[in-house]
């Protein structure tokens, strides 16, 4: 049996092994990076591509600077090419200045396309919020040269917008480290990553905070506030000015379908670019965690007899944190590769928007050293811009208790449909306040479906304690809706 009412988030990084150093990139004369640059053949199917003469103007070959120097393709000569952070390169784009997915700015940085290892567990495929542990020494260039312009594609266009805006966090106590990404929330510093990451899943309160952004400015941090919940904790950077916030796209309004680039560090490769597509949505996974309470709310979620936590974390290396609890998340399913270290980091869309926040990843079996098989989920933006504005101002998020026990409905001998079955309702409750009863069926929530007790959960923690929600019900047979105002979950 599972209770909709308390579940606990969290997670941490653990230790992986050290990844060989990357060589630098060498500098090249513009005469001789325009003659080994790579050259791409034309898109006809790309509307306004330069290899597209016919096609309607909006994606091009990008240019930088006041009239006289628009025509000039950026990175063309007499610079041999644009390198984000370089000396002399232009300075990043204010957050207030939209660099869409037609047109590519000044900034044109970095992205390696490096994978890693993920841990697995569970009966079947396993969920993993990863932890890349053990601090990772790999060394290269803070961001991707850019040797044709005439070549650049969408994708680079999001990369220039987006990156500047994620950063990578180290996070260290006497006994362990780890590393993870996070997404700039403001220019003075506020950046929203995972529970877990720094953490170190449960490990410690009180680790040692760096923060690298993309073009190398390294920072001390600390922590404003934690939601082991779901996953989420906002930290803030000491004496940091000018950075690039985040831009939030509206979650609710994503399709199947839609393009999805992942940013980040996994491994500690710093300015990672991985790319994808929205794979589903609404989607809801429980997680075993080691920061969330032993007894959240007032009940515990109760696993299916015959399972016994298929999401859970995997070090890799030594022993985990001891689970206390689990936690049920809604999150969006993306196929862009997202392994150890990614967590925290930025999943947007094809304008550069923030869709999501990537939180955990599924695996293929129990070995250690299988990455990403193309399963990775992220919180999805609505979510995440919710708790981290109650984080900010308040220090903590809140979250909604329905006030009941549930199950699924399709393990109830003789059920004939999916949903969150009700076995029990506490008196006093937001449940029994609007009705509900043992043996109704919830199968919607707010016009989401809802297939199971996991569901209901991950829907009803997403809201903010007090919310006023509607609830589709099945009762003898004949669906209902009720309108319930949730209470608030309390630790």
């Amino acid at each position: 049996m599972s209770d909709t009412q308390g579940i606990r988030p969290d997670e941490t990084p653990a230790g992986s092994q050290p990844a060989s150093p990357l060589p630098p990139v060498p500098t090249q004369p513009a005469a001789q990076a325009a003659q080994q640059a790579p050259t791409y053949p034309a898109d006809p199917g790309r509307a306004g591509h330069p290899g597209n003469p016919g096609a309607p103007s909006g994606y091009g070959v990008p240019t930088f600077g006041p009239a006289a120097s628009a025509q000039q393709p950026y990175g063309a000569a007499p610079q041999s090419s644009a390198t984000y952070g370089a000396p002399g390169a232009p300075a990043p784009a204010s957050n207030k200045t939209r660099m869409g997915a037609g047109s590519v700015a000044a900034l044109m940085v970095a992205a390696a396309l490096v994978g890693g290892t993920a841990g697995l567990g569970g009966a079947y495929a396993g969920v993993n919020i990863w932890n890349a542990s053990q601090p990772v020494t790999a060394t290269g260039p803070a961001s991707v040269t850019v040797n044709d312009p005439g070549g650049v594609n969408q994708t680079t266009a999001i990369a220039a917008k987006v990156v500047p805006s994620v950063v990578t966090i180290s996070a260290n106590s006497d006994s362990s480290g780890g590393t993870g990404s996070g997404v700039v929330l403001s220019e003075d510093g506020y950046v929203v990553t995972n529970t877990h990451v720094v953490t170190l899943d449960g490990a410690t309160s009180d680790a040692a905070l760096s923060v690298t952004t993309a073009d190398g400015r390294v920072y001390d941090a600390e922590i404003v506030g934690l939601d082991p919940m779901y996953d989420l904790a906002v930290i803030k950077l000491q004496d940091a000015s000018g950075l690039t916030p985040i831009e939030f796209a509206d979650s609710a309004k994503l399709n199947v379908g839609d393009e999805a680039v992942a940013v980040g560090a996994p491994l500690g490769l710093s300015n990672t670019v991985t790319t994808g597509i929205v794979s589903a949505l609404n989607r809801s996974i429980s997680i075993a965690s080691s920061a969330a309470p032993e007894t959240p709310g007032d009940g515990t979620e109760q696993a299916p007899d015959d399972q016994e936590g298929p999401f859970y974390f995997d070090f890799g290396q030594g022993a985990p944190q001891q689970a206390t609890s689990t936690i049920s998340i809604s999150v969006l399913q993306t196929d862009a590769a997202i392994n150890p270290g990614n967590s925290g980091g930025a999943l947007v869309d094809s304008e550069g928007k923030l869709i999501g926040i990537n939180v955990a990843i599924a695996t293929a079996g129990s070995s250690s050293e299988s990455g990403s098989i193309g399963v990775g989920f992220a919180i999805p933006s609505d979510i995440v811009e919710r708790i981290t504005d109650e984080i900010i101002e308040n220090g903590a998020a809140t979250h909604g208790l329905l006030g009941a026990m549930v199950a699924p409905a399709a393990s109830i001998e003789g059920a004939t449909t999916t949903g969150a079955y009700i076995d029990e309702v506490t008196e006093g409750g937001a449940a029994a306040e609007a009705g509900l009863r043992s043996g109704d069926i919830v199968t919607g929530f707010d016009g989401l479906p809802i297939t199971d007790a996991t569901d209901l959960t991950a829907q009803v923690r997403g809201v903010a304690g007090g919310s006023t929600v509607d609830l589709t019900y099945i009762r003898d047979g004949e669906t209902r809706t009720t309108e319930v105002t949730l209470g608030e979950l309390t630790d």
